[in-house]
């Protein structure tokens, strides 16, 4: 990395610009982007400086984002366990036998590939579950931990144990969640329907008063169906208001919600919102493995409603999920792929500043990190500058681009 100070004119989403007291304030045009000059030393930005007149090809300017759903205990194993037919249960059959032949080296060599892409292509954090009950289970956590603290100056790796969410409610799973706050992690889990075998809003109720007992944050895999829409998500909201929160509560995928009725849809997300329940939508995943219907192609694609989420107050982001396994066959850890795949299936523009937020400042909130992401004084000096002039051609394709971290560049050696 070369020296930490420097200076760069640019084009920078308005919405990410903090105003400051006594400046002009930067105009925008229809693409949602002002002209400023960048100025950092000491790892610190400096506070940006409006253009007058600046140049058409000045280049297009990010901090650094997060993904806050990924999964890199079984990234890159499509080839070894691959689900062609791309549905639900096939992904779980493939995942299972995939547990079991997993070692500490595996899980290293597909993380560290997985980190070295996050950080080249401009991921400064990622939350990655974990498969955390079965054979594999103790060598992806070892994994993961090693490799979260040999890149923690360059990204924050936040953990979540991944178990059925009955499982919190045994001794084993009590002694789990001990190990997990230990490891600064979350308790994590599965809600789908159908609901076999146990009593659901029991198991939420001891899974909420453990994560509150440890201290824990909570992020579930929730509604991820094309059927009974919202049908873990009310169980939840049941016990949630009668129990109250303490800690944070995140609900990834959500995706039966957008199935519900307008009506019910909205009313579910104000509730959400009272509650301060958090919510990930993973468009990717859901897009490949939902709404199937063998030789159709489908017309309706279960998906969190991201919009009526937002117009109810609820904190909503956007993540990558999985990255060629078996529940996801393509992807690659690049947060630009993922807001061009997410125009079209989530029709979210990132011009607007509602459809840039789940990339930046909300995907920063629900992660809760030091930075929120606003280019602002004091704030780090950790951008992406794209090769291109225009959110078009930054979606068009993956466009190049330079990583600064704390105001040095990286390197081509270090990616």
């Amino acid at each position: 990395m070369s020296v930490a100070q420097g200076s760069l004119d640019a084009w920078i989403p308005r919405c990410l610009l903090e105003p400051q007291s006594g400046a002009a304030t930067p105009s925008a045009g229809s693409d949602g982007l002002s002209a400023v000059r960048l100025q950092w030393s000491n790892g610190r930005l400096r506070a940006p400086v409006p253009l007058l007149h600046p140049s058409a090809t000045l280049p297009l300017v990010l901090p650094r984002l997060a993904d806050p759903h990924v999964h890199l205990d079984k990234a890159f194993t499509w080839a070894e366990h691959p689900n062609p037919a791309g549905t639900y249960g096939g992904a779980m059959a493939a995942n299972l036998v995939e547990h079991t032949s997993r070692t500490r080296e595996l899980v290293l060599k597909r993380g560290e590939r997985a980190l070295q892409l996050a950080c080249s292509q401009g991921l400064r954090a990622l939350r990655s579950h974990i498969d955390s009950l079965g054979p594999g289970a103790k060598v992806s956590w070892q994994a993961l931990l090693e490799l979260r603290e040999r890149w923690r100056d360059r990204i924050e790796l936040q953990l979540v144990a991944l178990v059925p969410i009955e499982h919190w409610s045994t001794s084993a799973g009590q002694a789990l969640a001990r190990e997990v706050a230990a490891a600064g992690g979350l308790l994590g889990g599965v809600l789908v329907p159908p609901f076999r075998g146990f009593r659901v809003q029991e198991a939420l109720r001891a899974q909420l008063r453990l994560a509150q007992d440890i201290g824990c944050g909570i992020d579930l895999h929730i509604d991820e169906s094309d059927a009974q829409p919202a049908a873990g998500l009310k169980q939840l909201l049941a016990v949630v208001e009668k129990e109250g929160a303490s800690v944070p509560i995140t609900c990834s995928h959500l995706s039966s919600l957008g199935l519900a009725p307008s009506g019910a849809r909205q009313r579910l997300c104000e509730r959400m919102a009272r509650l301060h329940i958090k919510v990930v939508a993973l468009p990717l995943t859901n897009a490949w493995l939902l709404g199937r219907q063998p030789g159709e192609t489908p017309v309706t694609r279960p998906l969190a409603p991201i919009r009526g989420l937002q117009r109810a107050g609820v904190c909503v982001a956007v993540g990558a999920d999985n990255v060629a396994d078996p529940w996801f066959p393509a992807g690659n850890f690049d947060p630009l792929a993922l807001m061009a795949s997410s125009l079209p299936l989530a029709q979210l523009a990132p011009w607007q500043r509602l459809g840039l937020m789940p990339f930046t400042t909300a995907a920063a909130a629900l992660m809760d990190l030091a930075w929120d992401g606003v280019v602002a004084e004091g704030a780090p000096a950790d951008l992406i500058v794209l090769d291109v002039s225009s959110w078009s051609e930054a979606l068009m394709c993956p466009p190049g681009r330079r990583i600064l971290i704390s105001g040095r560049w990286l390197s081509s050696t270090t990616r």
